[in-house]
C-alpha cells in the first residue's frame, strides 16, 4: 500500500454490448469503484451535435480548466462536512444490509458501498446548497453506488429484474427515518 495524491480518482468506460477482446471486472475490483452512470445513446439533436463539435477538431484538444486543484478539494471537503444524522447513518447500513439479506441477489453490497453510499449523499445534499443529508438524498443516489455491486440471482435475472430493480424495491421496504420537527 501506498499514498496516492489528493485527490486521486480514476474515469473508467464500460461497453457492455461489444465484450470481444473484454471480460468483466471481479466483484472485489467493481468494489472499489464509487458509481457507475450509464449515460445510454444520445438523443438525436446531441449526436447530430457530437458530429458538428467534432468535425475539425477533437473537443479535447480545445479543453480548459474550469476548477483548480484547490477548488475542487475545497469542494471535497464541503461535500464531506455536510451532516449526517445517526438516524440517516443507521438508514444506510440497513439498506446496504438488506441486499445482503434478500433472496433476489447471490451478493449484496460490502461495508465499502455503505461508505460511498453516505458520501454520494452527501455530495447531493451539498450540491442543494443543503448542509445535513435526508433519507430522500440517499435513496437518488442508491442505485447509482450499489446497482453495480450486488449480484442478482439467475432466476431473478430472467424475469427481466436487475440490480437497480432490487434495490429500488428495498429502498421502498427499508423504513427511513422520519424527520423530528
Amino acid at each position: 500500500t501506498h499514498k496516492l495524491p489528493d485527490p486521486f480518482f480514476v474515469l473508467a468506460t464500460q461497453n457492455n454490448i461489444e465484450m470481444t477482446g473484454t471480460y468483466p471486472l471481479p466483484e472485489a475490483q467493481l468494489d472499489r469503484f464509487f458509481a457507475r452512470v450509464s449515460i445510454g445513446y444520445p438523443s438525436r439533436e446531441s449526436e447530430s451535435d457530437i458530429l458538428k463539435q467534432q468535425q475539425n477538431a477533437h473537443p479535447v484538444d480545445t479543453l480548459e480548466q474550469v476548477a483548480t486543484l484547490t477548488e475542487l478539494q475545497e469542494a471535497q471537503n464541503t461535500c464531506r462536512n455536510v451532516f449526517v444524522h445517526e438516524s440517516v447513518r443507521d438508514y444506510i447500513v440497513d439498506v446496504v444490509r438488506a441486499t445482503r439479506e434478500t433472496s433476489q441477489l447471490m451478493l449484496g453490497a460490502s461495508p465499502r458501498g455503505s461508505l460511498y453510499l453516505m458520501h454520494a449523499a452527501q455530495a447531493k445534499a451539498a450540491t442543494q446548497g443543503i448542509d445535513f443529508v435526508r433519507p430522500d438524498d440517499v435513496k437518488a443516489v442508491a442505485t447509482l453506488v450499489l446497482g453495480h455491486r450486488v449480484i442478482v440471482r439467475g432466476e431473478i435475472r430472467a424475469r427481466g429484474l436487475s440490480g437497480d430493480d432490487i434495490i429500488n424495491g428495498l429502498l421502498d421496504t427499508v423504513p427511513a427515518p422520519v424527520p423530528v420537527a
